[in-house]
């Protein structure tokens, strides 16, 4: 049994990610214990205003954000492709959360930091409006690259797998049923 935290990182109210992260949370729950955080459900300030120079105080949405991410074995980041790469509410938990001494630690004569969230795994599920072909071959996966290389990664958290669902400006009723079958299964085999 796992501890499985499900980030919808789309800030509306209601969409196609919302829905995919209810599915999958519902579907994992079956098996797993399951938590989810709901990007446009947080309150908090997006800006790292002075860089990691001063400490910022933590709003109470994104001290219970560390600690899901703490609690959490595998972690199910559910993203809308926004201008290339996530929402801006969504980057800013990751720079609000995603701290020195929590995700990562310098130590001194090392060149790279200490990896603070090894021994968790995640995948990425990403909904496109691009072609999927245009958006990794043309666009460069820009949101793969992003959240895989220097933020899962760096903090140690290895990234099983990703999923795209797309394009979804022109998908019908069946694609988007599709998508929900899919989920459950990928939900089915963490």
């Amino acid at each position: 049994m796992k501890n499985v935290l499900v980030i919808n990182a789309n800030p509306k109210t209601d969409s196609l990610t919302k829905s995919l992260a209810d599915k999958y949370s519902e579907t994992v729950g079956s098996k797993h214990d399951v938590k989810a955080i709901h990007v446009g459900d947080l309150d908090f300030e997006l800006d790292l205003r002075e860089g990691y120079d001063k400490i910022q105080e933590l709003e109470p949405d994104l001290v219970h954000a560390q600690e899901l991410i703490s609690w959490a074995d595998h972690i199910v980041i559910l993203s809308p492709v926004w201008w290339g790469t996530v929402p801006a509410k969504f980057k800013g938990l990751i720079d609000r959360v995603f701290l020195p001494g929590f995700a990562f630690k310098y130590e001194e004569g090392e060149a790279l930091p200490k990896k603070l969230l090894k021994g968790k795994t995640s995948e990425i599920i990403v909904m496109l409006d691009t072609p999927l072909f245009w958006y990794k071959y043309f666009q460069g996966n820009v949101i793969y690259k992003h959240l895989k290389k220097t933020i899962l990664d760096f903090s140690g958290i290895q990234n099983k797998r990703t999923t795209y669902f797309g394009p979804v400006i022109s998908s019908k009723e069946k694609d988007v049923d599709k998508w929900h079958k899919k989920v459950s299964q990928l939900a089915v085999n963490i």
